[in-house]
C-alpha cells in the first residue's frame, strides 16, 4: 500500500515512526509547507518524493494519505484527499466547527472512500484493555476524571517549536476525552457543560477551561484542562468503575491502589500511533469502517459545538 504523509513537524514524524513497523506499507511522498524541512525529513525516512503543494502530491500513484497539518486544514483536505480518490486518515481533530465536521462525513458517504480520525486514546494499550473488561461484561464506568494539562502560553507545539497556527483546548484537547468518555461508557452523551477562563491577550484563546459530560446510561465525566500548567504534563484519566479503579497515563495503567497492571500483551505494539494507523490500514485491505471512522466520531464534535456555543 502507497502512502502520501502530509506535514513533517511532530506528529507527522510520530506516524513515520510507527509506519517502519507495518509490513507491506511504503511512505511514496512526503508534503510540507518548508521545502528543505521536509526533505531533511524525507531523507532521515528515506521518503523519495518530496511536494509543498497537496494537490500536486495527490496526482501520484499512491491509495491513502495521512493528514498531520494544522487544525484549521483538517477537513478541507481531507475533502480534497477523498475527492482525488485517496482513503484519508486525518489527525485529532476532524474539524473546528460542527459544519465542516459535517461536510467531511457526507464527502465520506457520497465516495465510499475509507476516512478515519486520529482518535489515539481509543487505540492506546491502557485504554484498550479497559475497553476490553467492559466489553466483556467486567467492568462499567460511574465515573471518568480528567486532566488535560500543558504549559503553552507561547504558540509551540509538542516539540517546542514555533507554530504557525493556534492550538485549541475545546476543539482539540477536549476532543480525545469527549469520544472516548461515549467510546469506553458505551452510551452517548446527553448533557454537556463547560466554563473557561480568561481570553490570552495574544492567543486569543482560553488556556483554562472545565467540562462536565453525562451519558444517556448515567456515567459522567470531568474534565478539566490548563494550557497554563507547570508540570507535570500531559493527560491523566482516572476510571472509577463498578468494579474497581483504575488509573492510566498515557500507556501505563495501574490499579486505585497504584498498582501496576501490565498491558504490553494487549495489542502488538505499545504504540497507540502504529496501532491508529495499523487500523487504518487493515480497514482499507479488508474494505471495513476502522475503528474511529469518521462516522463513529461524529456525535463528538456535536458535543464540542453545542459547548462552543455555550462558552460564546
Amino acid at each position: 500500500m502507497k502512502v502520501i504523509v502530509v506535514g513533517p513537524g511532530a506528529f507527522g514524524i510520530k506516524h513515520l515512526d510507527g509506519i517502519k513497523n507495518i509490513d507491506g506499507v511504503e511512505v511514496v511522498a512526503l508534503v510540507g509547507r518548508s521545502a528543505e524541512k521536509t526533505q531533511k525529513v524525507a531523507d532521515d525516512y528515506g521518503i523519495p518524493q518530496v511536494f509543498t503543494d497537496l494537490a500536486e502530491a495527490l496526482k501520484i500513484d499512491a491509495d491513502a494519505v495521512i493528514l498531520c497539518t494544522p487544525t484549521q486544514q483538517h477537513a478541507e483536505q481531507s475533502i480534497q484527499c477523498m475527492q482525488a480518490g485517496k482513503h484519508v486518515q486525518v489527525e485529532i481533530p476532524l474539524a473546528d466547527s460542527w459544519a465542516d465536521s459535517q461536510a467531511v462525513v457526507n464527502t465520506q458517504q457520497e465516495t465510499g472512500l475509507t476516512c478515519m480520525v486520529g482518535h489515539t486514546r481509543r487505540f492506546n494499550p491502557s485504554h484498550q484493555w479497559i475497553h476490553k473488561r467492559i466489553t466483556a461484561g467486567e467492568l462499567n464506568i460511574q465515573q471518568m476524571d480528567v486532566q488535560t494539562y500543558f504549559f503553552r502560553r507561547k504558540n509551540i507545539n509538542a516539540k517546542g517549536e514555533a507554530r504557525s497556527w493556534t492550538d485549541h483546548l475545546l476543539w482539540h484537547h477536549a476532543a480525545h476525552t469527549v469520544d472516548l468518555f461515549a467510546y469506553q461508557a458505551g452510551s452517548k452523551i446527553v448533557k454537556a457543560n463547560a466554563i473557561q477562563g480568561p481570553i490570552h491577550p495574544e492567543l486569543g484563546i482560553a488556556l483554562d477551561m472545565s467540562i462536565q459530560l453525562q451519558a444517556e446510561n448515567g456515567a459522567i465525566c470531568t474534565l478539566s484542562l490548563s494550557f497554563n500548567n507547570d508540570g507535570p504534563l500531559g493527560t491523566f484519566f482516572r476510571y472509577i468503575c463498578d468494579n474497581g479503579t483504575y488509573i492510566a497515563r498515557y500507556d501505563d495503567l495501574v490499579d486505585g491502589k497504584e498498582s501496576a497492571i501490565d498491558v504490553s500483551n494487549v495489542d502488538v505494539s505499545m504504540n497507540g500511533i502504529e496501532l491508529q494507523d495499523r487500523e487504518f490500514f487493515a480497514a482499507i485491505k479488508e474494505g471495513r469502517e476502522p475503528n474511529s471512522s469518521v462516522g463513529q466520531v461524529l456525535a463528538c464534535y456535536k458535543v464540542l459545538h453545542d459547548l462552543e456555543q455555550q462558552l460564546a
